[in-house]
């Protein structure tokens, strides 16, 4: 599942010139997936601890492997973006549900923190590593491949878990909460939605508008609805716990910088320095190296001397990092780069240990499922937003074109991570713009006319 919230970024530009999508329908094609795994994890994981872990996260495998199925063979962008969203609904029944299986089998609390930090580094390795699986399967097979190559994976995982996963659940069955389920997903999905069509419809349109009007309505609801229940969804009384809300916006902030950070990257390196999608992904390969070492240290950090140190670090490495990326354009060193991913990489996987094991450590062992995905509900709310964002700084573009994206000052500065990281193109540099059909040799041959020099009022670029 981790993998699959990544890996399709690197695709993105191939994605559209293969379905002739613009810049909102590749968001969308991210966000469809997102959204709806955000939307219903608490949910599933309370569907776990009522009706047996092991059936829902098998459930969950079947209806993933088929929507993937779905997406390799999706003829348009809106077969795409659907199939897309029924991924969604299958991963939901996943990651918090695994958690829980790995919570119910280490009740001990220092060796479920390390185990909690294995289970992290899965985690973040797959999400990591998206990027580079991403460009080798496109670089082979086409972009349908990082959707088929989903299918021998979910078999595995079928057979392994019937064969080595126990049964559980949790000790007291709860019932569905219909109504705090509608008005979350409201809140998440308008809010995204908004985020992402608001450079189109304008931030101030009545549309816009009566979007955050819905937004902030819904919020409000839901809150009151959710205090009202002896049984809710989502326990606003957990939130004046200052560990656990914390812990929460820190998983938010984490993989907004992530997803901001891996999207713009790969944009930058396919367009603004004419990579190909395999030499983006492995351009990121010290990120993942960095999560992968790191999770299962910063486990045994926190069960050794709890969660303040290990997020103390992440926090560091990951403003290390992003600062590495102020002012990159054409010219900065590749050794810049490495370092700067390697970082981030680093931070990313001292921060996911200490936020889950928090999350889990504040509700009852009966409710770990609900406890799970309460964190992975901030983590897909986190990727959601941060796409939209990106989407968002970049709008008006086309998708070949986002590297280059001029604005006021001649360049562009998105965030790269949760602790003040952002970028920039050069100024006035970058190939110019092109149509998603238009072909790449056409393109490089645009790019070598020579450039208009911008003007004072505006510094923009000239439109080929």
């Amino acid at each position: 599942m981790g993998l699959d919230t990544t890996i399709v970024n690197v695709g993105l530009p191939a994605i559209g010139r293969g379905l002739g999508a613009g810049t909102r329908d590749l968001e969308w094609t991210v966000d469809a997936y997102t959204l709806v795994l955000a939307s219903l994890l608490i949910s599933s994981g309370a569907l776990a601890d009522r009706f047996g872990r092991r059936r829902v996260f098998q459930c969950g495998l079947a209806v993933f492997g088929t929507a993937s199925l779905l997406c390799a063979l999706a003829p348009s962008v809106g077969a795409l973006i659907a199939a897309r969203a029924v991924q969604g609904i299958g991963a939901s029944m996943l990651s918090p549900v695994a958690l829980a299986i790995v919570v119910n089998a280490m009740p001990d609390p220092r060796e479920r923190a390390q185990a909690i930090g294995v289970w992290a580094s899965v985690f973040g390795l797959s999400m990591a590593a998206g990027p580079v699986t991403g460009g080798a399967l496109i670089a082979g097979f086409g972009w349908r491949s990082v959707f088929w190559v989903n299918a021998p994976v979910i078999v595995a995982a079928l057979v392994l878990s019937a064969l080595f996963v126990p049964e559980s659940r949790g000790q007291r069955a709860r019932r569905l909460d219909i109504p705090g389920q509608t008005l979350l997903t409201v809140v998440i999905g308008v809010l995204v939605g908004v985020l992402i069509e608001g450079p189109r419809i304008g931030w101030t349109s009545p549309a816009a508008l009566a979007a955050y009007a819905v937004t902030g309505m819904a919020a409000a609801g839901f809150v009151k609805a959710e205090c009202r229940r002896s049984e809710p969804l989502m326990d606003p009384r957990l939130f004046r716990r200052p560990v656990f809300s914390s812990a929460v916006l820190g998983a938010v902030a984490v993989f907004v910088a992530l997803n901001v950070t891996l999207l713009l990257n790969t944009l930058y390196f396919q367009q603004t320095r004419g990579w190909t999608p395999l030499a983006a992904g492995v351009a990121t390969l010290p990120m993942a190296v960095g999560a992968t070492v790191c999770a299962p240290l910063s486990g045994r950090l926190v069960g050794r001397s709890g969660p303040r140190l290990p997020l103390v670090l992440a926090g560091g490495f990951i403003t290390a990092g992003g600062l590495c990326l102020v002012g990159l354009d054409q010219g900065t060193n590749v050794l810049l780069l490495l370092l700067a991913y390697l970082l981030i990489g680093i931070g990313f996987g001292f921060a996911n240990a200490p936020i889950t094991n928090t999350a889990v450590s504040g509700l009852p062992q009966a409710r770990a499922g609900v406890a799970g995905a309460i964190t992975s509900t901030a983590r897909q709310v986190g990727s959601a937003l941060g796409i939209a964002i990106a989407g968002g700084l970049v709008a008006g573009t086309s998708p070949a074109g986002l590297a280059t994206r001029p604005v006021r000052d001649g360049s562009w500065w998105p965030p790269a991570d949760s602790s003040c990281s952002s970028w920039s193109t050069h100024r006035g540099r970058g190939h110019p713009r092109r149509r998603l059909d238009e072909p790449p040799d056409q393109t490089d041959h645009e790019s070598r006319r020579p450039a208009q020099r911008p003007s004072r009022a505006g510094h923009r670029h000239r439109r080929t």
